[in-house]
């Protein structure tokens, strides 16, 4: 079980945050409670976390990578496109205001902008936090369906052909990919299963 108090804790500490910790942590648990939500809740960033906690020694600037994970779907808002610009600010904001060097300020803000998927992540950490946030491609056929079902709940406003039509091109930038994982870690570990799961998806969603 992911102690996700625990988890701000170390983010505070490590990258020295000197103040209005515990209101940050109350509302990004808010935000991520939020009764719109099915899939992007407090369980998908537990999952990260828990995620988070077997593959950091492989970070280089962990702290930034675990403050990413906290911010990279603290602002989910379903029919808006510019989620991850708008949580890159607000982590920003916070993080200079609390202390934070404006180095880590700007990594952690380019971490979160990996999470967009638009592009392959090119540097060790992005690949990293990429991979942990992906890891639900390559979860348990249970847990996979269960996604399925929460991401169809979120978008219940989408009309049925349109969802799965989109749904099917999303499953398909992730197959046609060479590699679904960047890293070497979750390649070994997920990529097979994810592999799967998507195709299975793929067919449902035809």
């Amino acid at each position: 079980m992911v102690d996700l108090n625990l988890s701000w804790q170390r983010v505070r500490e490590g990258l020295g945050l000197a103040s209005d910790g515990l209101h940050t942590y109350e509302k990004l648990v808010s935000r991520y409670s939020e009764p719109h939500r099915k899939y992007h809740t407090l369980q998908h960033l537990a999952e990260c976390k828990a995620w988070f906690q077997v593959v950091s020694k492989f970070a280089q600037h962990p702290d930034e990578v675990e403050a990413a994970l906290w911010f990279h779907d603290a602002i989910y808002e379903l029919k808006q496109h510019d989620n991850e610009e708008r949580c890159t600010s607000w982590a920003r904001t916070v993080l200079l205001e609390a202390g934070a060097a404006t180095s880590s300020a700007c990594r952690v803000e380019n971490l979160i902008l990996a999470t967009k998927h638009t592009t392959l992540p090119a540097l060790p950490d992005e690949q990293l936090l990429v991979d942990i946030d992906l890891s639900i491609l390559g979860a348990s056929e249970p847990r996979f369906a269960e996604y399925q079902r929460q991401i169809r709940e979120e978008y219940s406003f989408v009309p049925e052909a349109v969802f799965r039509e989109k749904r099917r091109s999303i499953l398909r930038s992730f197959v046609d990919r060479r590699r679904i994982y960047s890293t070497d870690y979750f390649h070994d570990a997920l990529e097979e299963r994810a592999r799967a799961n998507l195709q299975r998806a793929i067919s449902e969603a035809e």
